[in-house]
């Protein structure tokens, strides 16, 4: 009897320790794994203290993720896009003063987001560049004749409107409050099939494709199929916000092979309201001539950061904040700048007149700037069809040149000049130094006075031709 009840005091003790030792440890890290599982609904694995070596594993499950809201939301807010054009137009200078034109209709097709209910619509430069004529389609199959308010080519974004009302619309999403891993839908016309709806993460932000996307902003990168006639359709989150424009696809098939690029939707909204409220695009600069810190300058200079923006020169409000050649930024109003393009992508959604804040390293000591951007000064030359900028002391020397004005691009296929192989130094035999140099002079000519035009190309070679 006695040996008994020793047995059954050892079990009760026993279970004593045992329960305290779960209430004290096992019990909480188990609710804290649940309430974490059900809040993210992601993986989570979280070890007890070293002495349990217990380790608890939950999985995500993917049919907790529901696409079905922003599908359904999105889809009536993506149109097709349809545009009649005058296909093979001369492709150079010599061409085009030949005398060569454009022989029949060519049908092109892509796709747009409706923004107001009214009938506002956003889509790529390209889906309707040289149409002499825009069709609309939406999703019930309504056609309507679309016109074009404006566009912006050097970020490829256009801005369309169609005569309706009561329209199923997409809001603005903050594109640089995505993350990298979250999920995206991609929605648009990809080979006629409309309607089309893929899904996938953002693989990448900040993407830069190398020089033929040059003077776009850095692109986010997505898995979602994308695939030719998706071009100008929505990127949207969970929540069927628009968070980018599907742009671009890097394939050398020319259809999807797992990289799909959209305009981030906060340089659109820029550039849709600048048009709806001014009738154009108003580009704000910095005010620096800068490059991406890479492996060398860090080695070279004996830098104490890898990642950031160095200052090769200032000027406008840069100069004016106090900016100095060597700074390196590594920070504009809050969003951490890794690179060059961070740096661009984010002033392109602002305005002349606006202030960024500029944080930057200097001889190893952090300093923060207040800077005032200033208006990036561009002009169309219409009967040219070329637009042109202010160029830089650093740009001119690339065409042995003391002066001239930097082409920026051609405003349609009747003429081709590489922006990076020209420049303009003459205006009818009037040195060009600016912008307003030629602003001045082609605003004194009569409508029909033919204007000559002096090129000048990088082994400092002049010719000259009349539009």
């Amino acid at each position: 009897m006695k040996r008994n009840l020793q047995l059954l005091l050892v079990a009760v003790l026993a279970s004593g320790i045992s329960l305290f030792l779960y209430q004290q440890y096992l019990l909480p890290v188990t609710e804290v794994a649940q309430q974490t599982v059900s809040k993210s609904k992601v993986k989570i694995e979280d070890t007890l203290p070293q002495d349990t070596g217990v380790k608890f594993v939950k999985h995500f499950n993917s049919s907790d993720a529901d696409f079905t809201q922003a599908a359904k939301k999105t889809v009536h807010a993506v149109v097709h896009v349809k545009n009649v054009s005058i296909g093979r137009a001369p492709r150079t200078i010599q061409e085009y003063l030949r005398g060569m034109r454009g022989g029949r209709a060519v049908q092109g097709a892509g796709s747009g987001v409706i923004i107001t209910e009214d009938g506002y619509i956003v889509t790529n430069y390209h889906v309707i560049k040289d149409a002499s004529e825009i069709e609309v389609t939406l999703n019930n199959n309504r056609n309507y004749k679309a016109k074009l308010i404006g566009a912006e080519p050097n970020s490829d974004i256009a801005l369309l409107k169609i005569e309706a009302k009561d329209l199923e619309y997409l809001t603005f999403g903050d594109s640089n409050d995505t993350q990298i891993g979250e999920w995206v839908l991609a929605v648009g016309n990809p080979f006629n099939l409309t309607s089309t709806v893929t899904a996938g993460i953002i693989s990448a932000k900040g993407r830069n494709l190398g020089a033929e996307t040059a003077g776009l902003p850095s692109f986010i990168q997505t898995d979602a199929a994308i695939n030719p006639g998706n071009s100008g359709g929505a990127l949207v989150n969970i929540n069927g916000e628009l968070i980018g424009i599907n742009t671009a696809i890097t394939s050398q098939t020319g259809s999807y092979i797992g990289y799909g690029f959209a305009v981030p939707s906060n340089n659109a909204r820029k550039i849709v309201e600048d048009l709806i409220e001014y009738g154009n695009v108003k580009h704000a600069v910095l005010g620096i001539q800068a490059a991406t810190i890479n492996p060398n300058m860090v080695e070279e200079n004996e830098l104490k950061i890898s990642q950031g923006v160095y200052v090769a020169g200032v000027s406008d409000g840069a100069k004016e904040a106090g900016l100095k050649k060597d700074d390196l930024i590594t920070n504009i109003d809050g969003l951490r700048v890794r690179k060059l393009e961070d740096l661009t992508s984010y002033v392109q959604t602002k305005r002349p007149n606006d202030v960024v804040s500029i944080t930057f390293i200097r001889n190893g000591n952090e300093k923060t700037t207040e800077v005032k951007l200033t208006e990036f000064e561009r002009l169309r030359i219409i009967k040219a069809g070329i637009e042109i900028g202010n160029a830089s002391s650093e740009y001119l020397q690339y065409f042995k040149a003391k002066y001239g004005v930097k082409i920026l691009g051609t405003l349609n296929d009747r003429i081709n000049i590489p922006d990076d192989q020209f420049i303009i130094t003459r205006i009818d035999d009037q040195k060009i130094s600016s912008v307003k140099d030629a602003k001045r002079i082609i605003q004194n000519k009569a409508e029909n006075e033919k204007t000559k035009i002096t090129f000048k190309d990088r082994l400092g070679r002049e010719e000259s031709y009349y539009f």
